[in-house]
């Protein structure tokens, strides 16, 4: 805790719409100094700028709240971060998701994440630039914006280390994942880095009933891997910590915020920052699309043409058995794991040793919502 009290070569300041320059001296001026600019409209179709500074630094802190927190409004407001100049932004992510609560904004905390009573976001992760940063939120639903309230908090003084790495974010969807294929939540990227972790949003397929959705394994493919990767977990509610299903739980490094059988809905992230992920050359970051149930239910969902692949069987008093690519019938009792489609989304944060990256653009509000 040394830091606290060690005086260091930085100053400190907040853009805000009070001080949109984040300039010296010049914050709270408007209204003869009465709170005259807390926060701007944000018509259909249109973006703000939350920072445009020139110069080296570090992004401390953001804090942003909306008017609109419904699930469209929270897809449909893309924020997008360039550094040192980049045209192409680092980060280019829905804003619900960007925070790790998805598209159903709760009262949460992690490490890097946080909404004291669900209404707010708060973003605590280190985002360092050494010649500019441009930080930009758009309203690309088909709805005006009636309120944005936000400051973006950073250190200025000392260079920023030459060595550091910039700050990323990329976000996919699949409403309906391919059977026996991977859902890709990073493509592989070139560069050497280190991913800080992910925040998922699963529907299920109502065709699958009440089946467990969550048996994929994650893998991650770095420096160089082929078909195979070198990280690979065991399970999805195992890769966040929990075990045997997986409820609402929200702790500094896993949790589930959503866990709603009704609607089977659930959101949840995972952050590497105990057990740090580097690549040095490359990387793919992907989860298996995978449930399970009894065996006699995948029976009969085979007969009425459910699409799934069955893969394993687990009959518990006798041998495990491979199902998948073999002509094996399936036992008459036992857990069946199956490749199954549902409907997948995630977000993803990693520093990459580049301000730009080779990733696709975000998809159109309509795959968003």
């Amino acid at each position: 805790m040394k830091h606290l009290y060690s005086m260091q070569n930085k100053h400190t300041r907040w853009a805000s719409f009070e001080n949109p320059s984040a300039g010296k001296g010049t914050a709270g001026h408007e209204n003869n100094m009465a709170k005259g600019h807390a926060f701007e409209r944000l018509p259909s179709g249109t973006s703000v700028n939350l920072l445009n500074y020139d110069g080296a630094g570090v992004v401390t802190r953001m804090w942003i709240t909306v008017s609109d927190r419904s699930p469209n409004m929270l897809r449909s407001l893309v924020l997008r971060c360039y550094w040192d100049g980049s045209e192409k932004p680092a980060v280019e992510v829905p804003l619900g998701d960007f925070f790790s609560c998805g598209s159903c904004l709760c009262r949460f905390e992690n490490e890097l994440f946080s909404s004291p009573e669900g209404r707010s976001f708060n973003s605590y992760v280190p985002m360092p630039f050494k010649k500019s940063a441009k930080i930009t939120v758009t309203n690309e639903s088909k709805t005006d914006l009636s309120h944005i309230f936000y400051d973006v908090n950073m250190t200025i003084g000392d260079e920023t280390d030459t060595n550091a790495l910039y700050f990323h974010c990329h976000w996919n969807r699949v409403k309906n994942t391919a059977l026996g294929e991977d859902y890709v939540i990073l493509p592989k990227i070139n560069g050497k880095g280190r991913v800080l972790g992910a925040a998922f949003e699963i529907n299920a397929n109502p065709a699958y009933g009440n089946h467990w959705w969550g048996e994929g394994e994650v893998k991650l493919y770095i420096d160089g891997d082929g078909e195979l990767p070198t990280l690979c977990g065991t399970g999805t509610e195992d890769y966040i910590g929990t075990g045997w299903g997986q409820g609402t739980f929200c702790n500094r490094y896993q949790g589930c915020l959503t866990a709603d059988n009704e609607k089977q809905k659930w959101t949840f992230y995972r952050l590497h920052i105990a057990d740090p992920v580097y690549f040095h050359s490359d990387i793919k970051y992907a989860i298996q699309a995978m449930g399970g149930g009894n065996a006699s239910e995948v029976k009969e969902m085979i007969e009425k043409n459910v699409p799934l692949i069955p893969v394993t069987c687990d009959p518990h008093d006798e041998a495990f058995m491979f199902l998948y690519k073999t002509d094996k019938p399936i036992p008459e009792k036992g857990w069946i794991n199956y490749y199954r489609s549902d409907d997948y989304s995630s977000t993803v944060w990693f520093y990459l040793d580049k301000s730009e990256n080779e990733l696709p653009p975000l998809p159109s509000t309509d795959e968003r919502i």
